[in-house]
């Protein structure tokens, strides 16, 4: 009897069934909290204004995309995995399966074909290679694996920022100076990114665990309140000044130049102080689920 290529094994398998649906979710049906903010916003901005027109068009895109399962976006960006799995469990089929899943993803148009080679410039056509997808994999001792997945495009991505405080413009190693940080990249984007705009933030960590840690800050809900006080304080103090800045929606002036800020922490060395910011764009792509060990879908998050 000939075995069954490994690849064909795993495309049956419920795992791969399970990430695929994740995947088409994540592209083409925002999360209800962001269609909430979003929804939010249309009520703040004035009747027949560039911004109301821009978040307008925004609603209806978001609308649609839901309805004809279609991509949220033609850049459906970066796919990043975050994955929670038990002592034990097997990361290596997981990230099989989900690459695999990512091909099919592809293939059934839910994500557009946006990896290309950094030297030729060559599409590899079904999104993978090296660098993608990315996989975040961390073990806890639950007995269930959780996956979150953030589809993350280009555009917002180069409008993420890095700062080094203290800064002769910005001021010191502390949180005015990081506040000023963070709203100096609001400034510098100027509505790009498709804004309104939601603000992943870290302070501390090096150059790299900052931005990494900055755009895990993103799978908090739109309503998550920072345990620290501190932080929530300036989370909502970054939102309130961003949209009396006048940049608004894409730029066309208006309320609503920021949806949300999220801030973490981490511990830093004492000779650099970091402030790294993910700027993510209203199509805020974040879904989650648990499964059980086979696989199946045990519960969806957001």
């Amino acid at each position: 009897m000939t075995a069954q290529p490994l690849h064909e094994v795993r495309s049956q398998s419920q795992l791969f069934e399970s990430i695929l649906e994740l995947i088409r979710r994540t592209s083409t049906q925002l999360p209800d909290d962001v269609v909430h903010a979003v929804n939010a916003a249309r009520g703040v901005e004035k009747e027949g204004s560039n911004a109301a027109v821009a978040l307008n068009v925004i609603g209806c895109n978001i609308g649609l995309a839901r309805e004809s399962s279609l991509p949220l976006c033609q850049d459906t960006g970066t796919i990043l995995f975050f994955v929670h799995t038990p002592v034990g469990y097997d990361q290596l089929e997981l990230e099989e399966a989900a690459t695999d899943a990512v091909r099919e993803a592809t293939r059934k148009g839910y994500l557009r074909q946006n990896s290309v080679d950094s030297v030729t410039g060559k599409n590899t056509g079904d999104n993978t290679g090296p660098g993608s997808p990315v996989f975040h994999f961390e073990q806890w001792r639950e007995p269930h694996v959780e996956v979150k997945l953030m589809l993350k495009g280009g555009g917002c991505e180069n409008m993420n920022a890095q700062y080094s405080l203290p800064h002769p413009d910005l001021g010191g190693r502390d949180l005015k100076g990081v506040e000023n940080a963070i709203l100096d990249c609001v400034l510098q984007a100027q509505g790009q990114g498709c804004g309104p705009g939601i603000l992943g933030v870290c302070i501390g960590g090096d150059r790299g665990t900052g931005y990494a840690f900055a755009k895990e800050q993103l799978l908090r809900t739109m309503d998550n309140v920072n345990d620290d006080p501190q932080l929530a304080e300036l989370e909502e103090r970054i939102v309130q000044k961003a949209n009396q800045s006048g940049i608004g929606p894409m730029g066309f002036g208006g309320k609503t130049t920021l949806l949300g800020c999220k801030i973490g922490k981490l511990n830093r060395l004492p000779a650099s102080f970091f402030v790294s910011i993910a700027y993510m764009c209203w199509a805020f792509r974040r879904r989650g689920f648990t499964l059980d060990l086979q696989g199946a879908v045990m519960n969806w998050l957001y």
